[in-house]
């Protein structure tokens, strides 16, 4: 009987060793609460308001609003996907409030 028992609390030790591949600051999923967007999966912590917390969120798609890139690292608009740009008019107000969006467009097709 103490076989088993210490066999199962070995079987119970490796299994919480195993690494989770989700991070408890990095790596977090949609709609986890982020500080910065590095911490996203999505590379996308978004918030809605100034007062509003912020959350993981995916990327934006084509035809979607968008934000250029920010400093602070939190968007109230998320950054477009891989392969789209985002056709955005950047005014120095906007960098500094973080109010510089736009659309994302295909990088292939806007040049045309």
């Amino acid at each position: 009987m103490e076989k088993v028992l210490v066999l199962l609390l070995l079987a119970l030790a490796v299994a919480y060793a195993v690494p989770d591949p989700r991070g408890l600051i990095i790596n977090l999923e949609e709609g986890e609460l982020c500080l910065n967007s590095a911490q996203c999966r999505s590379k996308c912590c978004h918030r809605d308001t100034g007062l509003s917390l912020a959350r993981c969120a995916p990327k934006a798609r084509e035809s979607s609003e968008c934000s250029a890139f920010t400093l602070y690292g939190v968007y109230y608009k998320c950054p477009c996907e891989r392969g789209l740009t985002c056709e955005v008019d950047k005014t120095i107000v906007g960098s500094i409030t973080n109010t510089n969006f736009g659309v994302c467009l295909d990088a292939g097709r806007s040049r045309k």
